[in-house]
Formats: structure tokens, C-alpha cells, sequence
């Protein structure tokens, strides 16, 4: 997306939201729209956000010819499903399909399941990774500067490497409503079976899929350790407008 824009895009998004909280309210700490790179963010309390990033030579700068175009179409859904069709395509050097490099990525993602948020549905892809998760009381951007801090650390240590591990940019995009979560949930947990890599969502070992229970209110609940976790819920905002 041109910068020119991008601008007005989140202009028109806070005009929209209202404007920024006030001081001394609980959101504060939020941003509310804002961007990143070329792509527009939305961060709120107790907002349930799909969230993909990924490894830093996910998309290689030596096949830019394949990706580069991805940047003019103009529908932010058409665009991101381009990408991520693309990135499901394995590029790079896929160092989550590492057992130890995917069970660290995943084992970051439960420890603060029910502390930092609420971990709904997730996939660790060899290249990239989707998350579901409902934000509490810590912002978005600060929850992911968190994950990819440690497990960059920890990855380059196993792997016996220097360098950016994750991109630092990230695709997110908010819940609007029940049947757009029962959506990305088998959207995610689908993720392996559409790139070719198992036949069942549950027969891939990095996934919320091996982890549902008994039915829930939604989609079937998670069993993973932290699920029960609990914290009170955090205050609930208006949601922006789609």
C-alpha cells in the first residue's frame, strides 16, 4: 500500500474510532490504529486478533520478480491471501520445520497463554506462523516484540546462527464476530492440509488442531497445558468499523 494511502486509511479509521483515548483510561497504553511498514494495525483490549508473522527469508529477496507485485493490489483481503499463499509455498530456509525451533515457537506461545492473552487457535508453519489471540492488558505490538525477542534468541542459539530470525513486520486483522472466528480457527488449523504437508489438521504436530476438546460455545475448546489459565476479563471496547 502507498504511503499517501496508508495515511489516510488510519485517519480515516481513528476519525472513525472516535480519536485516541483519553489519558488515564485503561487503553491508553494501546494505539489504536496505527501503522507499520505498508501495513495499517489495529490494537485494542480485549480484541481477538488473527496474527501471522514470519521467518525473516520467508519471501527471499533474490525472488522478489515472484512477490514484489503483491505490494499494488489494492483489496487488503486479495492481498493477503496472496501472500500467504505464497508463503505457504516453503521458501527460504524453513527453520521452524527444526522439532526444537517449532516446539520452543510453541511452547512461547502457552507461556503466556492466560497471562498476556488468551491463545485461541494456532499453527506453526515451516516459514511462518498464524496465531488467534484475544488481547488482555498488554498491547499487541508489545506482545509480539516479547515472543520474537525470546524465541529469535533462542532459535539462533539451537541453530548455531547470527541474524534477523522474524521479520519484523506482521500481518494482523481483528474478530468481528463468532462466525468470522469459527472462520480463521479452520482457516489456521487448516493451514498444513491447503500447503500439502498432512492430510488432517490434527496429524500436524505444531497445532491448536491436535489440542480441541469437547465442544464449546464457538468451536470445540483447547486442551493444551495453560487453557484453563484465567485472568478477570479485561474492559471491552467498541470495535472499529471492517
Amino acid at each position: 500500500m502507498k504511503p499517501e494511502h496508508l495515511k489516510k486509511l488510519i485517519d480515516d479509521h481513528r476519525e472513525a474510532a472516535g480519536g485516541p483515548p483519553a489519558p488515564g483510561d485503561p487503553s491508553s497504553e494501546f494505539k489504536g490504529w496505527y501503522s507499520s511498514a505498508q501495513l495499517p494495525h489495529f490494537d485494542a483490549p480485549g480484541t481477538i486478533q488473527f496474527l501471522t508473522y514470519r521467518l525473516a527469508d520467508a519471501m527471499p529477496a533474490e525472488r522478489r520478480h515472484e512477490w514484489a507485485a503483491f505490494a499494488a493490489i489494492k483489496d487488503d483481503i486479495q492481498r493477503r491471501i496472496k501472500q500467504e499463499d505464497y508463503l505457504d509455498r516453503g521458501l527460504g530456509a524453513c527453520h521452524l520445520r527444526d522439532p526444537r525451533i517449532a516446539g520452543l515457537v510453541q511452547e512461547n506461545l502457552w507461556h503466556h497463554d492466560g497471562i498476556k492473552y488468551r491463545l485461541h487457535a494456532w499453527v506453526i508453519m515451516p516459514n511462518h506462523l498464524h496465531a488467534l489471540l484475544e488481547f488482555w492488558n498488554v498491547p499487541l505490538g508489545d506482545v509480539l516484540k516479547s515472543l520474537k525477542s525470546y524465541t529469535s534468541k533462542k532459535a539462533n542459539q539451537l541453530l548455531g546462527r547470527r541474524g534477523t530470525f522474524w521479520l519484523d513486520d506482521y500481518f494482523d486483522r481483528y474478530i468481528r464476530d463468532n462466525e468470522h472466528l469459527r472462520k480463521v480457527v479452520r482457516y489456521i488449523e487448516n493451514n498444513p492440509v491447503k500447503a500439502g504437508l498432512t492430510r488432517t489438521p490434527e496429524a500436524w504436530q505444531w497445532t491448536s488442531a491436535r489440542y480441541r476438546g469437547e465442544p464449546g460455545p464457538v468451536v470445540p475448546v483447547l486442551t493444551h497445558p495453560t487453557a484453563k489459565r484465567t485472568q478477570p476479563s479485561p474492559p471491552q471496547l467498541p470495535l472499529p468499523p471492517p
